[in-house]
């Protein structure tokens, strides 16, 4: 038994070994590419035009490249990578997210067995890719709660006579972030020959939010039709701001059922640590059952199951 303890952490620590050179490998092959695309990048356009003329690909390193661009989810896991405003490539994301998996894997493989150990590692692999999606939605509610107040100054430089650009360029230059990037990428695309309804269209992709759509259609409408844009941004911005009033409120109410959710997972997991340090013989009995490392991991499952559905219920759209 010692000896296979001892090869066992042998392999482990030659695998964490290989995973670091790995990583530094991958992180030199980047830094490589980067310096030379930014030395073709001195031929072309300035830095604005730069992100629009370049063709990003999935990873820097040709093999995992091509891999990853047999799979067309790729894009997505791209998309979400772009909206959450982060400079990470999908394969430094899937490359992060595979070594993520199998270092859990094999630490809970050694102490808790196969299943257990599989379970770990999906959550594992799953984090940089949940951490992703956290930091978009933050992204995207800062957007939603700065966003009336950039129609208002819309609304007021229109009424002062400047044009749609000067004031989508003078918005831009006074909002904060995250609204001021995409306003001033919008407007730069427009500028550069895109036109305004292509560079509102990718606007809406990679702002996929309610006000975006409304703030599209009403200036694509106003194109075609004509009228006061003025008085329409103005009414926008009040209607966006009773909505997310509204949304406060149904929030606050939903509060009391996520922090039930949240004690309801949490009280098993405190039960059982008070229960192994009062009495450890009484949990041992369990965890050394042949499926008692099963059950355990069933129940871990369900539990971060039940979380999840409870939050689903009680996450009320307005």
């Amino acid at each position: 038994m010692a000896i296979v303890s001892i090869l066992a952490f042998f392999v482990l620590t030659f695998l964490l070994a290989s995973i670091a050179v790995a990583i530094s490998w991958m992180a030199f092959l980047k830094t490589r590419a980067e310096e030379s695309e930014a030395e073709r990048g001195e031929l072309g356009a300035g830095d604005d035009a730069a992100p629009l003329m370049r063709t990003e690909r999935l990873s820097t390193i040709n093999f995992w490249d091509n891999l990853l661009a047999r799979f067309d989810f790729m894009e997505i896991v791209k998309t979400r990578i772009a909206q959450a405003d982060l400079d990470w490539s999908v394969g430094r994301v899937t490359i992060a997210m595979a070594l993520a998996g199998t270092v859990a894997f094999l630490i809970f493989y050694k102490f808790f067995g196969f299943l257990p150990a599989a379970v770990a590692g999906i959550l594992a692999a799953l984090a940089p890719y949940g951490y992703i999606l956290r930091l978009r939605n933050k992204r995207f509610l800062k957007f939603s709660e700065n966003f009336p107040d950039v129609l208002d100054s819309l609304s007021r430089a229109l009424r002062a006579g400047y044009p749609l650009s000067a004031s989508m360029d003078m918005i831009a230059a006074e909002t904060v972030e995250p609204v001021s990037t995409e306003i001033r990428r919008t407007s730069a695309e427009a500028n550069l020959g895109v036109g305004w309804n292509r560079a509102l269209d990718n606007l809406g992709r990679r702002v996929p939010l309610l006000e975006v759509n409304l703030f599209i259609s009403a200036v694509e409408l106003h194109a075609r039709t004509g009228g006061k844009l003025s008085d329409v941004m103005s009414q926008l911005a009040e209607n966006m701001r009773e909505s997310i009033a509204l949304q406060g409120e149904i929030r606050s109410l939903a509060a009391h059922g996520k922090l039930t959710g949240l004690i309801l997972t949490i009280l098993p997991i405190a039960i059982a640590g008070m229960m192994m340090y009062v009495s450890p013989g009484y949990m041992e009995v369990l965890y050394h059952h042949p499926y008692g490392k099963n059950l355990i991991t069933a129940a871990v499952v369900c539990l971060i199951l039940a979380h999840f559905a409870i939050r689903r219920i009680v996450d009320v759209k307005a």
